[in-house]
């Protein structure tokens, strides 16, 4: 199980995505566009649309059923997304994945991101028979680089371009 967060009193839960998601993920997707994009890559403008959103949500479950992706939604007492999780590009390369996630403005610095990477973890050892993760961070997201290091992850060789590059960290499990 994970381990509890520092406030109980928030009741989250962490689930996989499900088609009757896109109402819920686009309200989180569209709230904080402008908090991701100023940490993450953009998204194309065609995703903040009910269409987009259903379409992503098929892609997702379409490549988790075919064993390369994991998507979760992370929800708070109210059943409303404040982040999301992902295990991608599983077995690329053998017994290694990618971890994702992104978590609302609003619900940050209570520790869902860590949550969130905890239960990664947990699926990739458990579910997915993995024995290396690997997250990219950008230079400036030192939030998410404080989250890798509190869950193991190290930082790996400089990409050759520092400027603006993401930044390779990995962890054996």
């Amino acid at each position: 199980m994970p381990t509890p967060m520092h406030h109980p009193e928030q009741r989250l839960r962490i689930r996989e995505l499900t088609d009757a998601d896109a109402e819920t993920l686009l309200a989180f997707e569209i709230e904080n566009r402008e908090w991701f994009e100023s940490h993450i890559e953009a998204r194309e403008p065609g995703f903040y649309s009910p269409q987009g959103v259903s379409d992503h949500i098929q892609d997702y479950l379409s490549r988790f059923s075919t064993g390369t992706w994991h998507p979760f939604v992370i929800e708070d007492a109210n059943a409303r997304i404040v982040g999301r999780a992902n295990l991608k590009h599983i077995h690329t390369p053998p017994n290694a994945a990618e971890v994702g996630y992104r978590i609302a403005r609003d619900a940050g610095g209570q520790g869902l991101a860590t949550r969130a990477l905890e239960h990664l973890i947990e699926q990739a050892r458990e579910r997915w028979g993995l024995t290396q993760l690997i997250a990219y961070v950008y230079q400036e997201n030192v939030g998410s680089a404080k989250v890798l290091d509190r869950c193991g992850f190290t930082l790996a060789a400089e990409n050759e371009n520092p400027t603006g590059s993401a930044r390779r960290f990995v962890r054996s499990l």
